[in-house]
């Protein structure tokens, strides 16, 4: 009985999809270097736009949505060095494994610090 071939990803596709990625990443960074700006100037103390305390949650927002992307960076660039489909299929079940857990987390931590602004900025009368 003749062993059953497994579907090879061609390496130049690989090389192509990994460019590709690492466009991709690079745009990302530039947008988010954008936004980073844009925050610095919201944030400004006389910008008086953020009440105190939410300072936090919106720096911790930012960092989980980098956290985020760069583990979607990563997926990507690990399923464009795949060289067959049951790699290609491990490795996106492991990913969404570990980012159901994440997300899990991030919204438990989310949820104590806006808990906490909101608490410490109860004394804050709108204008």
């Amino acid at each position: 009985m003749p062993q059953k071939e497994q579907f090879q990803i061609p390496q130049e596709l690989r090389h192509l999809a990994e460019e590709n990625v690492e466009r991709a990443r690079q745009l990302y960074l530039n947008f988010m270097d954008g936004v980073e700006q844009t925050m610095a100037i919201w944030s400004a103390p006389n910008s008086g736009t953020i009440p105190p305390g939410f300072n936090e949650v919106r720096d911790r927002a930012a960092n989980f949505a980098k956290e985020n992307a760069n583990a979607a960076f990563k997926l990507a660039k690990d399923v464009t060095q795949a060289k067959d489909l049951q790699e290609l299929l491990n490795l996106q079940t492991r990913y969404v494994q570990s980012q159901m857990k994440w997300y899990a987390d991030q919204t438990q931590e989310f949820g104590q610090l806006m808990a906490k602004a909101f608490i410490n900025n109860k004394h804050i009368k709108p204008t």
